[in-house]
């Protein structure tokens, strides 16, 4: 297989490594992490309320949202090298078999919250005395938004530090 202009700038951008004290670390990693998904909550939250609520005033909550969350994105693709986002011809097998174990992981940790999410919704309609349909929508979306999300934030989570990464190297560069 050829690689194409785009596949060597993706690795490229992928592998950059000018703003790897961003990433560089475990903690650091999961700092990014824990605020994109933070982020993701708020802003599908504010999107749900938007579109199934009864203004759009969390319109500017989603707008507001999206510039640290794209840039969030961002960070954790640049801490897993382009792991979910290159095509597969340009990863070697070890990052082949990494991308794998990622997905599954991921696949088990969404199934889970299908669970909570389908038991959740019961539970609502019941105790709110209201028709499931108005839960299930906004739960689908929700759990949509984070069974597109776990396979970035699973892999962020997994990647080991560089040999010679310590907070304190990350910190005298910063």
């Amino acid at each position: 297989m050829t690689t194409t202009r785009y596949d060597r700038h993706m690795y490229a951008l992928m592998n950059d490594r000018r703003a790897a004290a961003v990433h560089a670390t475990t903690t650091r990693r999961r700092l990014a992490v824990t605020a994109h998904v933070a982020l993701t909550a708020v802003g599908v939250g504010a999107w749900i309320g938007t579109v199934f609520g009864p203004g759009w005033g969390l319109a500017l909550v989603v707008a507001g949202a999206l510039l640290p969350w794209v840039l969030l994105t961002g960070v954790l693709n640049g801490s897993t090298r382009g792991l979910l986002e290159l095509r597969g011809r340009m990863l070697d097998e070890r990052q082949l078999v990494e991308r794998d174990r990622v997905r599954a992981l991921a696949h088990r940790i969404t199934l889970w919250l299908l669970v909570a999410a389908a038991i959740g919704a019961g539970a609502y309609s019941t105790l709110a005395d209201a028709p499931l349909r108005a839960a299930v929508t906004p739960v689908l979306v929700g759990v949509l938004a984070a069974h597109w999300m776990m396979p970035l934030w699973v892999a962020a989570l997994r990647v080991q530090d560089e040999l010679g990464d310590t907070e304190d190297e990350f910190a005298e560069a910063s």
